[in-house]
């Protein structure tokens, strides 16, 4: 019989239902095992007796185990390596940003450390995007919204996480379920995370998107862009070649309209493949549709900082990261920009289109903690369990 998260709430839910037993229990059950995440379950107080039987037989408090847990340097990152009740496993990062570095109107800024969470969604990957060694590792399986939520649980243990972005492993869209679900649970008690502080990226799956806004309003949306035209995307995204340009651009117009939300457009550099001067008038050409309804922020990946995502709540009303691809060895062919060429697709994205940019400098790599550096015991793993350990952190893509 397989066991359960406790997190996973549909499971959870039908079982009570089963035994007559209010949903309205679920938030208690929730709150209890989150400050006590090693619990036995029969310690939760205030259950009705039926419940007690059925937690110990179906569930389990936490199915996933934090095996290690890194910190850069300075302390701004910390890698987690989460193994899962089925013998594979899954990246977390943590990212922190001190929101009072650097002066506002001639002033300290006030504030503290704000942390954000950087969750996986999938064990693996199927779209296969050629400058991510995540991608190249094949799909294992999806997780479930117990064990998605399970990383938010495991992270708030370090650092109280504020937001949450969906760019570890995995694309989310090809889990939907799980990702609504897990969502829902992260802004509902006991977590309460603002749905404006949670992102969902995507390589532009169109049937997710066009339900997005429905079933997560209020959610930020990145989509992994990449490319100005479909023949380079498809060269450096295979994936891409189900989700033509011309409709991904209608479905994210449909998607602004409706949510009244900024679509934040990532776009990693790589050195004379995407990075040209006409690649620059493509992509502000094909974005100018999207700024007519409403803002829109760029991001071009640049080194892949793990601490972007962070600063992307920060200031992404205000200013677009150009962070060129950091490469990932053997598996990839692709070089990083050369700093002119970032800086040259930087001022026409600016000067031509008014698609405000920045170029912001790596960090966190003393840790392994930037995209397609984390591939660690990938052979003790398979020796282990025969599942392959993709522990890349996917997509760090940011607006």
């Amino acid at each position: 019989m397989a066991i359960h998260s406790i997190f996973d709430y549909t499971s959870l839910r039908t079982e009570f239902e089963k035994s007559g037993i209010s949903d309205h229990f679920i938030p208690l059950i929730w709150k209890h095992v989150v400050q006590n995440p090693s619990c036995d379950l029969d310690s939760i107080p205030s259950l009705p007796s039926a419940a007690y039987p059925l937690l110990r037989s179906k569930f389990r408090s936490m199915t996933s185990a934090v095996s290690s847990a890194v910190d850069s340097k300075d302390r701004v990152t910390t890698k987690l390596l989460i193994r899962l009740q089925n013998g594979t496993s899954v990246e977390a990062v943590i990212m922190r940003y001190d929101t009072r570095l650097g002066k506002y109107d001639g002033k300290p800024r006030p504030g503290g450390i704000r942390s954000t969470l950087c969750v996986s969604s999938q064990v693996g990957c199927k779209m296969g995007c050629r400058f991510c060694a995540t991608g190249t590792m094949g799909f294992k399986n999806n997780l479930s919204s117990g064990e998605i939520v399970e990383q938010l649980v495991h992270a708030n243990r370090f650092s109280k996480i504020r937001n949450v972005v969906f760019m570890g492993m995995g694309e989310p869209m090809n889990n939907y379920s799980s990702l609504v679900e897990a969502v829902q649970i992260m802004t509902g008690p006991p977590f309460q995370l603002s749905p404006k502080r949670i992102t969902v990226s995507t390589v532009g799956i169109i049937h997710a998107i066009n339900k997005f806004n429905d079933d997560l309003p209020n959610v930020n949306l990145a989509v992994s862009l990449h490319a100005p035209d479909q023949e380079v995307r498809c060269q450096i995204m295979p994936a891409a070649r189900a989700f033509p340009l011309t409709k991904l651009m209608d479905a994210l117009l449909s998607y602004q309209a409706s949510s009244n939300q900024t679509v934040f457009v990532e776009y990693i550099m790589l050195d004379g493949v995407n990075d040209q001067e006409q690649h620059a008038h493509q992509l502000g050409k094909l974005l100018e549709n999207l700024k007519s309804v409403g803002y829109t922020c760029c991001s071009v990946l640049y080194k892949l900082d793990i601490l972007f995502i962070l600063c992307l709540f920060v200031l992404f009303w205000q200013v677009v990261n150009l962070i060129p691809f950091n490469p990932i060895g053997t598996s990839s062919n692709y070089k990083t920009s050369k700093d002119q060429s970032v800086k040259k697709f930087q001022k026409i994205l600016r000067g031509n289109y008014n698609i405000r940019t920045t170029i912001r400098q790596e960090m966190g790599q003393d840790i392994s903690g930037a995209c397609g550096q984390l591939v660690v015991n990938l052979s003790e793993q398979r020796s282990a369990g025969g599942a392959s350990l993709l522990t890349d952190i996917e997509d760090l893509h940011i607006r």
